[in-house]
């Protein structure tokens, strides 16, 4: 395994203003470079579902080992949620646009979020640092902002009031986001849609439309 589960183990969960944890190189730095190569080639904006796109050695093994049994059992008992009979939906992004960010809670069928940074190892813009708000309308209003340094890893309950957005930036910003979900028809529906968002993104691009410099 790549990721740092016993780091995992030993990273606390914030409570306020959600449960949520933030954990510097969950993927080490001796992976970081490797994983950074073997990252999907996106040059658009958006999320794409795992099977849409394909990544090399690296990024093959960084999801197999966020799919593991024991990565879910930590989090199940980190976020106090049973997990066994939860899915898992796979979405991958290589770009933000100067849109991207508004604030949002995800959807409550998906049980925990993880989002894995597979940027350079230091981040070094000032947009596109994740917030974790207090509220849904004010980006200023946080406790906690986090850049998408390469290997870090947030996670979080999605609870209907675990808001969290960025300020703007466009350019690479690349994670791979991994949802638990036990609605398996709401996990299908999710997944479909984001099909026809990449299949219509990448029919986009064929005609120049949508690129991100």
């Amino acid at each position: 395994m790549l990721l740092d589960i016993d780091a995992l183990k030993a990273a606390p969960v914030e409570q306020t203003p959600y449960p949520h944890l933030v954990l510097p190189f969950f993927l080490p730095r001796a992976h970081l470079a490797d994983a950074i190569r073997d990252y999907p080639a996106i040059d658009m904006a958006g999320v794409f579902p795992l099977d849409t796109i394909e990544g090399g050695a690296t990024f093959r093994q960084i999801v197999a080992d966020m799919q593991s049994r024991e990565l879910r059992d930590v989090i199940a008992e980190k976020f106090d949620v049973p997990l066994d009979d939860h899915g898992t939906m796979i979405t991958v992004r290589g770009c933000a646009r100067a849109t991207d960010g508004k604030i949002h809670a995800d959807a409550t069928f998906k049980k925990v979020t993880l989002l894995l940074y597979l940027n350079d190892e230091v981040w070094p813009h000032q947009g596109a640092r994740l917030r974790i708000l207090r509220s849904p309308t004010d980006l200023e209003d946080y406790v906690a902002e986090v850049p998408p340094n390469g290997g870090t890893l947030v996670a979080f309950k999605c609870v209907d009031h675990a808001w969290h957005g960025h300020t703007s930036y466009e350019g690479v910003r690349r994670y791979v986001m991994m949802n638990f979900v036990k609605d398996q028809a709401a996990l299908q529906r999710e997944v479909a849609r984001h099909r026809f968002s990449a299949g219509v993104k990448k029919l986009k691009r064929a005609f120049g439309i949508g690129k991100i410099a």
